[in-house]
């Protein structure tokens, strides 16, 4: 997984289509599917942290860009 296109697709396998319009809140939405999918052992523990990184470093984007 190299970035947040691929983490929505792997939430695609398991049914999971996360759009609201709102960058950020899709990204903590995202998040948060993860963070089921791994508790219930469907994703493994690598590509979890990888893809926490990588909705991590998004998220602190937009928050510092909707700051300037």
């Amino acid at each position: 997984m190299k970035n947040v296109y691929d983490i929505q697709q792997l939430l695609k396998r398991y049914g999971t289509f996360i759009y609201t319009g709102d960058r950020l809140g899709d990204l903590e939405l995202m998040e948060m599917e993860l963070d089921e999918l791994y508790q219930m052992m469907f994703v493994q523990i690598a590509d979890y942290q990888n893809a926490k990184l990588i909705l991590k470093k998004e998220k602190r984007l937009i928050i510092n860009k909707r700051g300037e």
